[in-house]
């Protein structure tokens, strides 16, 4: 199982980092595709997509790829409204094929486009930033990096229990291990972003950001665990070998996403 999860890792940040250096459309086609996926993976896990897609799940996949295509062609002003727009969709298809679907599904579609592909969307929207090409790295620095320095810290000091009824194995003590190994991947990135760019040297900022993003990945994590906890799944797909699904391994990522545009464009733009 180690050896299988250890080979899809590589492969999984092999393909992680093709996609984040050519950027551009190749970005924006791939996370639309993770999106499509990750979607899929929370409606069959909701209840929503059963025995494959519906007329619901079809709207909320339009509304992702309108969403995808908007954000590529630069018109992010009108992301609001279409998001409006896809709502005014998802709940036409409710009403006008009533009682097919229930409400609760109603509200998991809505939910898996904001959730998934909305939160996805903002890697490209940091990749667009200046010196964005390395500042996304600060994405998964604050999601895969701090989960492997959080994991690392729980096996070797781990003591008090963070959320033992949806994590038993999260301690405190990994938890504070996480934070400062992502603030310290932040500024190993700041120093490079300095060395490669000659762009002004902000470790506290970067260090800051990461922290930050750390304790905001963990929540990502622990409310991926919750939903698969209440629909009693123990894994969203196998679509990763020794991982899961999408939603498995980005879950952390889609939380932290947002929260490293927002903080960037605060602190750095």
């Amino acid at each position: 199982m180690f050896r299988t999860r250890l080979i899809s890792g590589i492969f999984l940040v092999a393909a992680a980092v093709v996609l984040l250096v050519l950027g551009g459309p190749v970005l924006a086609a791939g996370l639309f595709v993770i999106s499509v996926i990750g979607m899929s993976e929370l409606y069959r896990a909701a209840g929503t997509q059963k025995g494959g897609p519906n007329l619901l799940t079809a709207a909320a996949f339009a509304g992702a790829a309108a969403l995808y295509l908007l954000m590529y062609l630069g018109y992010d002003r009108i992301m609001i409204g279409v998001i409006s727009a896809c709502l005014i969709l998802i709940l036409a298809v409710y009403v006008f094929t009533w009682p097919v679907f229930r409400s609760d599904q109603v509200m998991a579609a809505m939910f898996g486009l904001v959730y998934v592909a909305l939160s996805l969307s903002f890697i490209y929207r940091i990749r667009l930033m200046e010196n964005g090409q390395f500042i996304v790295w600060l994405v998964f620095a604050c999601s895969w990096g701090s989960d492997t320095f959080a994991y690392c810290a729980g096996m070797l000091f781990g003591r008090h229990k963070m959320a033992p009824r949806l994590s038993p194995k999260k301690s405190v003590e990994g938890a504070v291990g996480g934070v400062i190994g992502a603030a310290v991947l932040g500024m190993i990135l700041s120093f490079v972003t300095y060395k490669m760019t000659g762009a002004p040297l902000k470790l506290f900022e970067y260090a800051l950001i990461c922290a930050v993003g750390a304790l905001v990945s963990m929540v990502g994590d622990l409310a991926a665990s919750a939903i698969k906890r209440d629909h009693k799944i123990k894994d969203y797909g196998k679509l990763i070998p020794g991982h899961g699904g999408i939603l498995d391994r980005f879950d952390s990522v889609i939380f932290t996403a947002p929260a490293i545009w927002l903080l960037a464009v605060l602190m750095l733009g």
